[in-house]
């Protein structure tokens, strides 16, 4: 009898013991996960995160998608986090859809744009202007992800201007494969661009001018959560409010991040080693100015140059 006794007890004690390392687990877990699009921003984005999290101890999983599954994992929970919402238009019907499951963390970039660029030794500044040389276009701008919100905006471009171009489908890497080439030749093109992206810093490229305001005004971008992330991961919603990045910096980080193809994390670590000052920015610390409030939310509205600043799982490409 007094051996059940002893039994009940320890198996009472790891019940409790069990409860209480829940618990804290559930404060501020140790394994978060990613979602990220195909899009060079949120791919370098997300590895560096990925690299500085776990070089504090967690266990980040990162996890490819299109933008439709990316948004509704998020909302559902399968999913923690999104790097790369642009907003207040790009995202707005996904917010509309899942901004009440959602909570925002962060904004990582500021003054973010979408239109249809050319290479700036193409003599022509305006969308109307493509009609007048579209055989030197070949008849067509080359887009990327049929699914992706910018190629909505530009088939309504097509549409609003009337142009006698045709819309391509493709991919960003395949887009910027096109643009490339074309450089290199020096022949013609538009392809459907964004800012930040790493083709800026690469070639000398020119937006169009949108008269109609099809693609809208410059944007940001948010970095979204599950709703209630924040108190689960306070040191990981702590680190996401320091993460931001001027265009130079995204940029650059961007382009590093192009020379090491399948190997994303090898070069998130090559731009950290190159900005040893980023950690200290970034990582939430007593001694981080950038935690407190007043400081962080008067360089926001300043536009100060801030610093700010694995494990893939693949479902399918996306574009914006």
């Amino acid at each position: 009898m007094r051996r059940l006794f002893i039994l009940i007890n320890l198996i009472l004690l790891l019940a409790v013991l069990m409860f209480l390392a829940g618990c804290s687990r559930a404060k501020d877990p140790k394994e978060i996960s990613i979602g990220y699009v195909n899009w060079s921003e949120g791919i370098a984005m997300s590895y560096l995160a990925k690299a500085m999290l776990e070089e504090q101890g967690y266990k980040v999983t990162l996890k490819n998608a299109d933008i439709a599954p990316i948004f509704t994992s998020v909302a559902a929970g399968k999913v923690d986090l999104f790097l790369d919402a642009w907003l207040p238009d790009t995202h707005v019907d996904y917010m509309k859809k899942y901004g009440d499951r959602l909570e925002t963390i962060g904004v990582p970039f500021e003054n973010a744009r979408l239109g249809l660029a050319v290479p700036s030794y193409v003599t022509i500044n305006t969308i109307e202007e493509l009609n007048a040389h579209k055989e030197r276009f070949k008849n067509e701008i080359i887009g990327i992800d049929i699914s992706a919100s910018l190629m909505n905006l530009t088939e309504k471009a097509v549409d609003e201007y009337g142009l006698q171009l045709a819309l391509m489908p493709s991919s960003g890497p395949t887009m910027t494969a096109f643009l490339q080439k074309s450089v290199e030749h020096n022949d013609w093109i538009v392809v459907t661009g964004w800012t930040p992206h790493w083709m800026f810093s690469r070639y000398d490229l020119n937006f169009l001018e949108d008269s109609k305001g099809v693609f809208g005004n410059a944007e940001h971008i948010e970095a979204v959560a599950t709703k209630g992330f924040s108190e689960t991961h306070p040191y990981v919603a702590a680190f996401f409010k320091n993460f931001r990045f001027t265009n130079e910096q995204l940029s650059e980080l961007m382009d590093i991040m192009e020379e090491y193809p399948l190997r994303e994390s090898e070069g998130a670590k090559v731009w950290l080693q190159k900005h040893p000052e980023i950690v200290d920015l970034f990582l939430p610390s007593q001694t981080n100015k950038l935690t407190q409030l007043n400081k962080y939310e008067t360089d926001r509205e300043n536009s100060l140059p801030v610093v700010g600043i694995g494990d893939e799982q693949s479902f399918y490409e996306g574009g914006k």
